[in-house]
Formats: C-alpha cells, structure tokens, sequence
C-alpha cells in the first residue's frame, strides 16, 4: 500500500525506550523501534524523530524536590541526546543513514540544529533525529516536536505512547474511560487531556499539522498510520 504522508515527525518520550524496566534504554524495546523507523524509511519516507529524556532524568521532577528548575531542564536536555545517540546507533546498525542534531552546541557528538540542514537530510533519506528539546528551559520535548514538525513541513505528528490513544481519562485507573477516534485541537485543550501539554496542541492548530496518538507497543502500527489507517486517535 503506498504511503499517505512523505514527511512526518515522530515524537518518542524517553519512557518509551524503557520497556518494562524502571530506568535506562532497553536494548530490545530500541531495536524494535529501529526496525518500524528503518521499514517507513525505506519505504519513502521521510522522518525526523524528536526523543524525550524522561527515562534518565526529567526536569521538572528533579524542580519538585528543590533543585533549580532551569538547571534541572538542561539536564533534561542532555539526557535526550544520550537517547538520541543510543537510537541513531540502532539505526545504522539495521543500514539506516542517521543524522543527529542538538538544539544545544554539542559537536563533538551531534550537528547544530539548523532548519534548511535538517530539510537537506530528509530530502536525501536520512533519518533526522531531533535532541536538546527546543533548546530553551521550561519547554518539554512536545513542544518541541511541534515546533520541529513546523519547520521541516512534517504532514503529521506521531505521537508514540503507552496507550492506544486519548481517552476521556486515565484508563490505566479509571475503567469507564472512553477512547476517541478523533477530536479538534480545541477539545482537546478545553478538557485539558493530557497526552501533550497544551502548547504544542495550539503549535499544531494554528498549523494546520494534525496528530496522530497511537500505541509504542502495538507492532506495525507506525506504517499503518503513514499508510492511512485509522490508528489511535487523530487530534486535526
């Protein structure tokens, strides 16, 4: 089946390369990611990826128990590099052409962050993933996914979570939570659901760039969405 989108941007929290551990990367969990992010590549499209560091550390956890807020969110930052390092490994393991890029000078390890750079590498296959966040503290990497989804001209967001959508509430606690099949950026943000925070929600409506919410764990499911298929929930 031919792809419906060419350029898409997919947002992977730092949670998500845990798998079933309490801290780190798993190895096995980032090989399968590897392997769905190659298999879109491969088929034509073009991907950037923005990964999170909640997995090693998150700064606004680190702010709740006294350290300083701005200083906890650098470390942030550089926890999303190290996930961005460990991704673009598995990456060209599997042949994929990577191409890491910090929105925080590193570069000893990865490029600046530049916008016509990062559209040059996906126009000639490379997969582009986007570490550092938006650069800024006091910014979470949704925000930051949104924003890079702007600039590259991405025709969706992924959203990869550990839930098969957005519900009405949290259905790990609450039974009677309901699914959407989709919603308007303006709902979502008037009942305040929580999947992304609510300025990369309004960065995509005022965009025009709708999100799709789906599974980390549902196998497959990223080609089935660039496919076209009606996966998770689509916030448009």
């Amino acid at each position: 089946m031919p792809l419906k989108y060419k350029r898409v941007l997919l947002k992977l929290s730092g949670e998500a390369l845990m798998g079933d551990a309490d801290y780190g990367i798993d190895p096995a969990t980032l090989a399968r990611l590897a392997k769905e992010i190659h298999e879109v590549s491969d088929l034509g499209a073009q991907v950037g990826v923005v990964v999170g560091g909640g997995n090693i550390f998150r700064g606004a956890g680190l702010a709740a128990k006294g350290m300083d807020r701005v200083t906890g969110d650098h470390m942030g930052m550089l926890a999303t590099v190290m996930n961005a390092l460990a991704m673009q490994d598995a990456l060209e393991r599997r042949g994929a052409l990577v191409r890491v890029m910090s929105a925080i000078k590193i570069n000893e390890v990865a490029e600046d962050f530049i916008r016509r750079r990062a559209i040059r590498h996906l126009e000639k296959g490379r997969i582009v993933i986007f570490a550092a966040g938006t650069g800024n503290p006091f910014f979470t990497t949704d925000s930051a996914a949104a924003l890079r989804a702007i600039e590259i001209g991405a025709e969706l967001l992924v959203k990869a979570t550990k839930v098969d959508g957005i519900y009405s509430a949290d259905p790990n606690r609450d039974a009677s939570a309901t699914r959407f099949e989709s919603l308007s950026y303006q709902q979502v943000i008037e009942r305040d659901l929580k999947v992304m925070d609510t300025a990369a929600f309004a960065l995509c409506r005022d965009h025009g760039i709708p999100i799709r919410v789906y599974d980390i764990g549902h196998g497959g499911a990223l080609r089935s969405i660039l496919e076209g298929q009606p996966i998770g929930t689509l916030v448009h």
